[in-house]
């Protein structure tokens, strides 16, 4: 069992990463066919909206992922938040969906991630005796 709760960090991080890229992608394409939309009558501005908010979302999980490993004793409101803003993140398509499943399951596996129990002292490992001098 692992020191920190690495599994859970790389998933929401990774994860985080897809969301933000993909509502920088929909910021981005929707600020340029904006000026096209305003003659057919819908409002290009709330594309860009969503993509902000999802902008938001995307670093809060990354934030998230980050403190989950950075203090592990934390694991489960760091794990809540991941999950939360993961799931928030649909708002801006979830980064086409894997980043919200990714960031879904960072978030669990940070959630339920039990830290290693301390060892008793007379459980400690035996030592290896010293090797023989050469003769």
């Amino acid at each position: 069992m692992s020191e920190k709760p690495t599994a859970a960090f790389v998933l929401s991080l990774i994860g985080g990463l897809i969301i933000l890229l993909v509502a920088i992608v929909i910021m981005a394409v929707m600020s340029a066919i904006g000026g096209l939309m305003i003659g057919v009558g819908a409002d290009p501005n709330i594309a860009l909206i969503y993509g902000a908010v999802g902008v938001i979302f995307a670093l809060i999980v990354i934030v998230g992922a980050v403190m989950l490993y950075m203090k592990p004793q934390q694991h489960v409101a760091w794990g809540v938040i991941v999950l939360l803003f993961s799931l928030f993140s649909i708002i801006s398509t979830g980064g086409l969906f894997i980043g919200l499943i990714l960031g879904l399951v960072g978030g669990i596996l940070g959630i339920v991630w039990k830290p290693p129990a301390p060892m008793a002292p007379g459980m400690a490992p035996p030592m290896m005796p010293p090797s023989m001098p050469p003769t």
